[in-house]
Parts: structure tokens; sequence; C-alpha cells
């Protein structure tokens, strides 16, 4: 299967400014591209890019003041398959765990592991351990939060969304993430792109999607609570602690956002 997945942001700067953007697919899926994804910025910027420290694609941008757009474009090839379900993976002891991974078992900007630890424990520590106890996580957090878009808080945290009980996918995430870190699985933040196919209609307008990957068996594993079942068509842009680290842009001056527009979808 041939995906097409990109988007396409827009901003009115009041000076010259400067910011990073996070929105090529993932190294992880740069022998699935066709040809070469393309990133554009308007006349007059200049663009470097660079891997950051969780190795994810960053452009840095210096962009005239006025109005500015940025975008992405790729053709991926996938498989076609729903994501995959592999419930004997088994959970690690911490000290068998290679090194690379600790990082993911610490608590983050909004990911509280130490507020939430006794929760995690009391909640899920007499589930089996591995795929199902993660498995437990996500049914738990699906049905917990109620999501909205009305509901998008930029500051809200794990514990908060936790206690609030609504929000929106990077919400789901980041309370999962922060249970499983709690019960020592490395758990990481994805962002990207999930397409509706296989998903009946109606669909909701396009946006970047936020699920977890938990060290299991000896591999990453994508789970997604807001969702909470294995979809088609799933495109990392980047991983991280949290969203903290992986915004898709990140400003530094003053903005307006006047332009906001992702697809992902069967390539014809």
């Amino acid at each position: 299967m041939r995906l097409s997945v990109g988007c396409e942001l827009s901003f009115d700067f009041a000076q010259e400014t400067p910011l990073i953007a996070i929105l090529n697919v993932h190294h992880s899926r740069v022998n699935d591209i066709e040809g070469i994804e393309t990133f554009e910025a308007t006349r007059g910027s200049s663009v470097d890019g660079y891997h950051d420290q969780f190795g994810n694609w960053c452009n840095r941008i210096l962009a005239a003041p006025g109005p500015f757009t940025c975008s992405t474009n790729a053709v991926v090839y996938d498989s076609g398959m729903p994501d995959p379900v592999v419930v004997d993976a088994v959970q690690h002891r911490v000290q068998d765990l290679p090194a690379e991974t600790l990082v993911y078992l610490l608590g983050s900007r909004y990911c509280e592991t130490d507020v939430l630890s006794e929760d995690a424990w009391r909640l899920f520590g007499s589930t089996q351990e591995g795929w199902p106890r993660v498995q437990a996580v996500c049914d738990y957090v699906h049905n917990h939060i109620t999501f909205g878009y009305e509901f998008s808080n930029p500051t809200r945290t794990a514990a908060s969304g936790y206690w609030e009980g609504r929000g929106v996918c990077r919400d789901f995430t980041h309370l999962a993430v922060a249970f499983c870190r709690s019960l020592n699985i490395p758990t990481r933040y994805c962002t990207g792109y999930i397409t509706d196919i296989g998903v009946p209609p109606p669909h909701a307008a396009m946006d970047f999607c936020a699920w977890m990957e938990v060290y299991l068996g000896g591999q990453w594993h994508a789970f997604d609570p807001r969702n909470n079942r294995p979809r088609i068509g799933r495109v990392k842009v980047a991983h991280g602690r949290d969203a903290a680290d992986v915004p898709l842009t990140n400003v530094f001056g003053p903005n307006v956002l006047t332009k906001f527009t992702v697809w992902a979808k069967e390539a014809v």
C-alpha cells in the first residue's frame, strides 16, 4: 500500500522569527519513502536540518517578517496491515534493560511518575506483566478520559488529565505513558500520522496524532490509548519523553497560526 502523508502550516510573523519544525517522517521509515520527502518553506527563509537527541529530524528556520508557510509531502510504502499485536511480548527486569531505554522510565515535564506511581500500582499491580499489563493501562485510560477538541489544553499534564478525566489524544498518551513508566515499563511518546483506512465513516478532519511505544520483548511496540485498537497506516514523525520534546513547531517570537492542514490517505 502507498500512503500520501503531509502537512501545511502558515503563520504571520511581525518580525524576523526563528523556529524549529519537526514535521518530516521519522528516519525509521526512510526505506519506505518513495523518492524524496519534500520540505518547503516560504521563499527567502533560511532552512538547516539536524537530528535532535532522540534522533528526530528537525528543520531550523529563520523566517522573514510577514506571511510564512512550510509544508511537507511524502509517499510512504506501508504493509496495509493493522498495528501488530504481540500478546506474549515479555516485560524486562529493569536491570536487564538496554541503557538507551532507561530515560523512558523517568518522569518528565508532562508525565509525573512521582505523582501517579501509587495509583498505577493500585490499579494495575495485579495484572499480568508484559503486553496484558500495557493493554490494561490503555483500556483504563481509553475509558477514563473523555475525548473532545474543546478540551485541549497545552499545559495539561498526565496527572491533571487523570483528575479532570477529559482531553485530546496527547492527554490520553501522557497518562498512559506515566502509568507504564511507573510500572517499570520503558515508554516513549510518539507523534505522527494515522489514516482512516479501515475505519467506518464519518471521519473527523485529519490531524496529527499522539500514541506511545513501549519496550517489551526486546523491541518497541505501538499502543494507542486514544483509539485503543490496531490501526492501518500509522506513520511516525517523532518520539521523545513527552510532548515537550516533539512539538510540531517551536516558534521563538510572537506569531499567529493562520492555516493548519494535514493529510494521510492511500495514494492514488
